[in-house]
């Protein structure tokens, strides 16, 4: 195992599995619905005060120009095939000949007015859907393992082990069903390594607690350590259908064409992608449909707010919640999962929890202890598909993604304010 090898500046994901699950779940749904869509994916380095050196832009382009060199192992496939068995024969030999092709991205470096060896990064990502669906989630922790080995070196690995152990430890014994999500802002492959050996460390160490460990939602780590992989769908289907087919009832139409690539698994609706107001809107016109989807994935805005909400349509729509799960996975700690743990079973929900970035990249600075070493907060989106521009509204509603224009218009047809 070696994501970084120790004699040059490449940076690598260990695996072609070594990314999150549902970038293969919709890659299927893509290859069956939308083969033939051309697509880009724009980086967003969202911490404006954070910049990039010369130098991490020279490693993280010397990386890309490998990942050509990762392919899907027999091995690998075998398993895929036995953990995921919504993956078709079809699929799966897609996959077996997929390779990244590092032509498809365009790096370039913006230098600060006052240094020429410190600026932003920019990222762009182009060609078939089908392809370049890949790139985003080990892009992204590419970047962020680059830079904190090459401009932020004030932390180290102590403790790592007994601080994940900890936390789960707590979920655990509290009764949550957690999954580890930490895969796209993780510190390091190392990182994300040890939480995930100590998540399950935890599970296996409970003597008489009610929690679970679910999976991880990376899959080479699934692999590597005997853990079911998870992962549904994720804000990017809904926007290229959306972008694709009109926004008008986008949310029911996205659903539709999942369920006839995944007819009895992976329903989880990710429900903020326009706004969870317009997803509720949609949802409600289909009262069978929302009998058939397992339960709802929240991952912007006030969770707190989110279950007496869907426990409100549910009850409209005539459905026991307590047949429904919600997952929540938008900056969880181990205290908010808690609470949400608290108010779902209150409400009768069964709860779930995805819990990224507190586990995988959760650090103090060397130099002092008291100070965090914080995160890098970069995100990539899909930008247009087929020319037409993409956008993600979300329940931040003044904190949206895309274009502008297009943003105010979804934004009038939903009735949500603007900025």
């Amino acid at each position: 195992m070696a994501s970084t090898d120790q004699d040059s500046d490449i940076v690598l994901p260990c695996s072609i599995l070594d990314t999150d699950l549902y970038k293969f779940t919709m890659q299927q749904a893509v290859l069956k619905h939308f083969s033939h869509v051309q697509a880009s994916y724009r980086f967003t380095n969202r911490d404006k005060a954070r910049s990039f050196s010369r130098a991490c832009f020279d490693r993280l382009k010397a990386s890309v120009a490998h990942f050509s060199d990762l392919v899907l192992a027999p091995a690998e496939r075998a398993w895929l095939a036995r953990a995921c068995s919504y993956f078709t024969p079809t699929y799966l030999d897609f996959l077996s000949s997929y390779r990244f092709d590092p032509a498809q991205v365009h790096i370039a470096f913006i230098p600060r007015a006052d240094s020429a060896d410190e600026g932003d990064i920019e990222i762009d990502v182009t060609g078939p859907w089908v392809e370049t669906i890949l790139w985003e989630v080990p892009l992204m922790a590419t970047l962020s393992e680059i830079f904190f080995l090459t401009d932020d070196m004030d932390w180290d690995m102590a403790g790592q082990d007994d601080l994940a152990f900890a936390k789960a430890e707590r979920l655990l014994a509290h009764g949550c069903i957690v999954s580890e999500f930490g895969t796209r802002r993780r510190r390091s492959y190392a990182v994300q390594d040890v939480v995930v050996s100590q998540m399950k460390r935890a599970h296996s160490a409970q003597s008489a607690g009610r929690g679970k460990l679910a999976g991880t939602s990376n899959a080479y780590l699934a692999y590597r350590h005997d853990l079911t992989p998870i992962g549904t769908i994720a804000h990017e289907w809904f926007m290229g259908v959306a972008a694709l087919t009109g926004y008008e009832g986008a949310n029911g139409r996205a659903m539709d064409l999942w369920e006839a690539v995944y007819p009895d698994v992976l329903l989880i609706a990710l429900t903020d992608t326009f706004s969870t107001k317009a997803f509720f809107d949609d949802f409600a016109k289909d009262v069978e449909r929302a009998r058939r989807w397992r339960g709802l994935r929240q991952d912007s805005g006030d969770p707190h707010a989110f279950a007496p909400a869907a426990k409100a349509v549910y009850d409209a729509l005539g459905i026991d919640s307590r047949e429904k799960t919600i997952i929540y996975s938008d900056a969880l700690d181990v205290d908010k999962a808690l609470e949400l743990q608290a108010q779902c079973s209150a409400l009768g929900f069964n709860a779930s929890f995805g819990i990224g970035t507190f586990l995988t990249n959760d650090f103090c600075k060397v130099s002092d202890s008291a100070q965090k070493s914080k995160a890098l907060n970069i995100v990539i989106k899909v930008a247009e598909v087929d020319g037409r521009p993409c956008v993600k509204i979300s329940d931040d509603l003044l904190k949206n993604t895309g274009d502008a224009e297009t943003v105010d218009k979804v934004k009038d047809m939903y009735g949500l304010p603007k900025a």
